[in-house]
């Protein structure tokens, strides 16, 4: 910065650059606290063993990736000493059939490294495609069973960031790290072993500038990257997550006149995020810069030596020009460690955020010995069950009673925040109770497996989620296997099966990303549907009529009143659920049920 400001404008100048400090201090503050930036606290070595176990490393195709990229590096240096002792040998001007077994060394060397460089690049990326695609499978096993009480912490978009863009970038792990590395050092060493049966004085030079060039710049590299890696990392994470969020909001921002602003945030957040990618491309070039530096050098010591050894008789003048540009040649070996060096940070970063998700042990788990799977009309039953939530670990519910008599309706109430939603999600074992018991016919949830468990007891959320595929597709995932007839029926008790046949494609009609060709009271018939067809024995229902108008809520309530059959039902309501003909009301408030309500409603 100095001399870049005239001197009446600098205290200015240093304002503005403590301000630009300050925010991106404050960016990566905010990233650390929205859990985009995750702190490593185990060595680089046994992160490396850690996600070299989670990505599932193909031993043998690792270990031919890298016989053909040591066969590329070594193809290239013979050619050039072959080439340059060619012009020289041919310089004093033989007989040219003496020259033959040169010339054809010269051409099969050339054959063989381009054919060696490209099963390299084949093998290579095949490697590490095919280690991204476990390594999302993995991670999607991992992650599927936290959802979704581990997964409240993260927002959607970081969730996206974690599985697209940190896997993505763990491929550099094999290419740009660990394939150069296990080519260049054998590389290094096999070039100086051979270059010392004929020059063993430049062969010395040449092992000590290889091992400067293979340590100095990536060091360099690596030191003077990671200071700037996590922070443009933290901020690439927040300014996806915010996008998602933006993009999710983009009409309601757009209704409220917020649109700009939340632009101008984004802009602001790229802008810092460019800002940070600059400075990491011009240590890059400086990195890249030293390396050339020192393969010249290199290069110009192996010439003097090579030259002091044929003036004392110890070379033959001829082999001093195949010396030095096998010196030269020699660093395509090396010169891909300060690559390596500059992505390892980033690379550790995307794979601290990934191990930080799959690491994760789920609270709710299977017995190792399933008890047999629950009845149809079973006794539910919750008696002083207590649950925190949260990174806080904030108390939902605190010692809630409620039980379920076989066939019984129930219609739980009270103020958003008291439990509701939270006591449902304990009965289908979405999350695990602190104290307390929640048994089906007696018997402890813990001890059922959750599959069995959740085959007779279902929970229809508020806000059912809709695929963007056809009708048949978004009900038959209830069941699969389901033929169109049993499609069809669960339609009809939802009231929606005359709809469906009036439509010119019937099942086959598509419905939109998140249904949105649906209206609200036909996404939550098709839900109901959905419970229809997979026939539980209790029926869980989430604010069913949150999102709709009065008459669609209550022809909702009395198709499902009509239609629920002799299965248990415990729904959920902020308000009095007229055309729904409860058995029992218990009202919930500050997470427990308030004593001596009961009645119908």
């Amino acid at each position: 910065r100095r001399g870049t400001a005239p001197r009446r404008d600098r205290p200015r100048h240093h304002r503005a650059v403590r301000a630009v400090r300050a925010v991106r201090a404050v960016r990566a503050v905010d990233a650390v606290a929205r859990g985009c930036l995750v702190t490593r606290d185990r060595p680089a070595g046994r992160e490396l063993r850690d996600l070299l176990r989670l990505v599932g490393l193909d031993r043998p195709r690792f270990l031919l990736t890298t016989a053909l990229g040591v066969v590329t590096v070594l193809a290239g240096a013979a050619l050039l000493a072959l080439s340059g002792h060619l012009i020289c040998r041919a310089a004093q001007q033989p007989p040219i059939l003496t020259l033959g077994v040169l010339m054809v060394a010269v051409r099969a060397v050339a054959l063989v490294r381009p054919g060696a460089r490209y099963g390299e690049r084949l093998a290579g990326h095949d490697l590490a495609f095919r280690s991204l695609g476990r390594l999302r499978t993995v991670v999607f096993r991992r992650i599927e069973p936290l959802a979704p009480a581990e997964l409240e912490q993260y927002r959607d978009g970081e969730l996206l960031g974690r599985m697209v863009g940190d896997i993505d970038e763990l491929q550099d792990l094999v290419l740009r790290i660990l394939l150069p590395v296990a080519i260049g050092i054998p590389a290094a060493a096999l070039i100086v072993a051979l270059t010392a049966l004929w020059a063993p004085g430049p062969s010395l030079v040449l092992g000590i500038g290889l091992l400067v060039g293979a340590v100095v710049p990536p060091l360099l590299s690596h030191r003077v990257t990671v200071r700037t890696q996590d922070l443009q990392t933290g901020l690439r994470a927040t300014l996806t997550a915010d996008l998602v969020d933006a993009l999710q909001a983009a009409p309601e921002l757009w209704l409220n006149g917020a649109d700009d602003r939340v632009a101008a945030a984004l802009a602001a957040d790229d802008r810092v995020l460019v800002d940070a990618a600059r400075r990491d491309a011009r240590i890059a070039g400086a990195a890249d810069a030293g390396a050339v530096a020192i393969t010249g050098l290199t290069g110009l010591a192996v010439l003097v030596a090579a030259t002091a050894a044929a003036g004392a008789g110890n070379l033959d003048p001829l082999l001093v020009a195949p010396v030095t540009l096998v010196a030269l040649a020699s660093f395509e070996a090396v010169d891909p460690l300060a690559v390596a060096a500059r992505h390892l940070p980033s690379v550790l970063g995307a794979g601290a955020r990934v191990l930080d998700l799959v690491e994760r042990h789920p609270s709710v788990t299977d017995p190792d010995v399933p008890h047999a799977p629950p009845g149809r009309r079973p006794d539910v039953q919750l008696q002083g069950v207590v649950v925190s939530r949260g990174r806080e670990r904030v108390r939902v519910l605190d010692g809630l009673d409620l039980h379920v008599r076989p066939g019984e309706r129930v219609v739980v109430q009270g103020p958003s925040g008291s439990g509701k939603s939270t006591a449902l999600l304990v009965l289908v074992r979405f999350l695990e109770r602190d104290a307390g018991d929640a048994r089906l016919d007696g018997v402890d949830l813990r001890d059922f497996a959750q599959d069995d468990l959740r085959h007779e007891v279902l929970l229809l959320d508020q806000d059912p989620h809709v695929f963007n595929s056809d009708i048949r597709e978004n009900v038959a995932f209830a069941r699969p296997g389901s033929d169109d007839a049993a499609i069809l029926a669960a339609l009809d008790r939802a009231r929606l099966g005359d709809w469906v046949t009036s439509l010119p494609d019937g099942l086959d009609t598509r419905v939109g990303e998140l249904g949105r060709a649906l209206s609200g009271g036909q996404r939550q018939r098709l839900a109901l549907a959905r419970a229809f067809l997979a026939d539980p024995s209790v029926l869980l229902l989430d604010e069913p009529t949150a999102h709709l108008d009065a008459p669609t809520a209550d022809a909702l309530l009395a198709d499902l009143a009509a239609e629920a059959g002799s299965r248990s039902i415990v729904l959920v309501s902020h308000g009095h659920e007229a055309p729904f003909a409860a058995d029992r009301t218990v009202v919930v408030e500050a997470g427990r049920a308030r004593p001596g309500v009961t009645g119908g409603c």
